[in-house]
């Protein structure tokens, strides 16, 4: 962490702050930076470590005093401010402060796998697992199940999740005394990493199972079905509850997460629940009216055309859309139509063009006149 900071600066309060403003900015930082938030971030577990270690000195009176006179010399051993050398273990300190703040304890608040359950019988909760899967629109307009084929670790047969053959047993790991961490104090601070002993678990198999190696687990590819309800999108996670990660020796599986990916369409585009899509429009129907067949997500439907019909026109059929997650309720599909002009006349074709042209005169284009009359204005002609 290089030089050591001023303990009011790493917890941001001012010198003067009172023991309640202390302790709430300390709970608010340490959440932030607690390793089981922040797996494998060495550097949020520095910042725990040091925001322990300045409120351990401001939270007491008597090492609040001599830090203030003496600053972090009062805890080298060479001052006689009264403060003392020794500082805890920041995991500890975290759990006396929070006690039960989140219901059933802290552990809890960060997920279930916290350390009390390693203390207490060496199972550790299974890794959730993060699986992208790309659908469909249609698939995503009317729900659809999957089977999914993921590597996971899953509960060992042979051993029956206990990491044992049966005739040895799991004792208390000598190294860390069941924590499943080993702390090193040199001077002010406090170095915790993963005991190399029982890799985490807080106990060791005398005699491991020759299969899972005495984990508990193995790692296989299973088959998962998941059922994917309508309305979801691009983004929505889904989550299933214990198909991540078995634990080790019998702890609780982790859970599986689903991202959803939902590939663009030839031809509806979407936004929310409704869906958008253009549909070339003859011309004849469009200037003497008609019906127009058009697609939907799920089938045909057909409009009515009136006589007149401009290009970029947009009608809109209710409930031709998508299923709303949160309301259930199901959008509408819109519908541009673009005027089609023809190409590829014959000779003919085009003289008769002529003649119609000719006889609806100029002053059958509401759309041109008003164009010209602004542009008249504009240059003041």
């Amino acid at each position: 962490m290089g030089d050591k900071r001023d303990y009011y600066e790493v917890l941001g309060v001012p010198r003067d702050a009172s023991a309640d403003a202390i302790k709430k900015a300390y709970r608010k930082l340490a959440v932030k930076f607690h390793p089981d938030k922040n797996p494998g971030d060495h550097t949020a577990e520095d910042k725990f470590k040091e925001l322990g270690q300045a409120y351990e000195a401001l939270s007491d009176p008597d090492k609040r005093a001599a830090y203030d006179r003496y600053g972090h010399a009062a805890f080298s051993g060479g001052m006689g401010g009264g403060g003392g050398g020794s500082f805890h273990d920041p995991m500890d300190l975290f759990s006396q402060v929070f006690g039960g703040a989140f219901g059933g304890g802290f552990e809890e608040f960060f997920g279930g796998g916290g350390r009390n359950q390693r203390q207490r019988s060496g199972k550790q909760r299974g890794s959730d697992l993060r699986y992208d899967l790309e659908i469909s629109l249609e698939e995503a307009v009317s729900g659809v199940e999957k089977e999914l084929e993921i590597e996971r670790n899953v509960p060992c047969e042979s051993c029956g999740s206990k990491g044992s053959k049966g005739t040895g047993g799991v004792n208390t790991c000598q190294s860390c005394g069941g924590r499943g961490v080993v702390t090193r104090q040199s001077g002010i601070f406090l170095q915790q990493t993963t005991c190399p002993e029982c890799r985490g678990a807080g106990e060791t198999v005398s005699d491991p199972c020759p299969a899972c190696r005495g984990d508990g687990r193995v790692q296989r590819n299973s088959r998962i079905k998941l059922r994917i309800p309508a309305g979801v999108d691009t983004g929505t996670r889904l989550r299933s509850s214990g198909n991540g990660d078995a634990g080790v020796r019998g702890g609780d599986a982790g859970d599986l997460y689903v991202f959803l990916h939902v590939r663009d369409h030839d031809v509806f585009e979407r936004e929310g629940s409704d869906l958008f899509c253009e549909v070339p429009l003859p011309f004849t129907v469009a200037a003497l009216g008609g019906e127009l067949k058009v697609p939907c997500i799920d089938g045909r439907s057909s409009i009515k055309i009136p006589a007149g019909t401009q290009g970029g026109t947009v009608f809109r059929l209710r409930e031709k859309g998508v299923v709303s997650l949160s309301s259930k309720r199901r959008g509408d599909l819109h519908v541009r139509v673009q005027v089609e002009v023809p190409t590829r006349l014959s000779s003919e074709q085009q003289e008769k063009l002529r003649s119609f042209a000719a006889s609806i005169g100029e002053h059958n284009s509401p759309m041109q006149e008003g164009f010209f009359q602004k542009a008249k204005r504009f240059f003041d002609l």
